[in-house]
């Protein structure tokens, strides 16, 4: 009988907190499925345009990252900033401009960290493999920008 209400007691709490979870991050998952439901396809789309267009436009260059690695760089660094700025946007709805600021900081920070073999390269030309990481990084911060803008309003 002690090792049942043991039971029962424990799943009265699970049930509590799937409860409170469930109530608290209803509309946080309608967000993160709205958000990975564009981008998802997105990133599809844009590397196989960007792919398109490398093989079309520069038969003859060697780029330095491979288009998956920096698509899978953009991808991540975009749902980590996301997902965070929403995170936050639950518990201090005040200060979610400011950490949309600070994450993208990092963003920018981790972009150079990523950039520091290509900048230290011998390549003659780097100049389209910046492009081939610039032109995404800037259309994902639009994407971050649009998503964190729906949450402030």
């Amino acid at each position: 009988m002690r090792l049942s209400l043991k039971k029962m007691g424990l799943t009265g709490v699970n049930f509590v907190i799937e409860q409170i979870f469930d109530t608290a991050f209803r509309s946080m998952k309608k967000k993160i499925i709205s958000f990975l439901g564009i981008v998802s396809p997105l990133v599809v789309i844009l590397a196989v345009a960007q792919s398109y267009l490398q093989t079309s436009l520069f038969p003859d260059t060697m780029f330095y990252y491979s288009m998956w690695s920096i698509y899978t760089f953009h991808f991540l660094s975009t749902i980590i900033v996301y997902f965070s700025t929403l995170g936050v946007n639950k518990k201090m709805p005040d200060k979610t401009g400011f950490a949309f600021l600070a994450l993208s900081l990092l963003k920018m920070l981790a972009a150079i960290v990523f950039l520091v073999p290509l900048i230290q390269s011998e390549m003659t030309d780097p100049i389209p493999s910046v492009f081939s990481f610039f032109i995404p990084y800037f259309i994902f911060l639009f994407i971050e920008t649009f998503f964190v803008l729906k949450l402030l309003k």
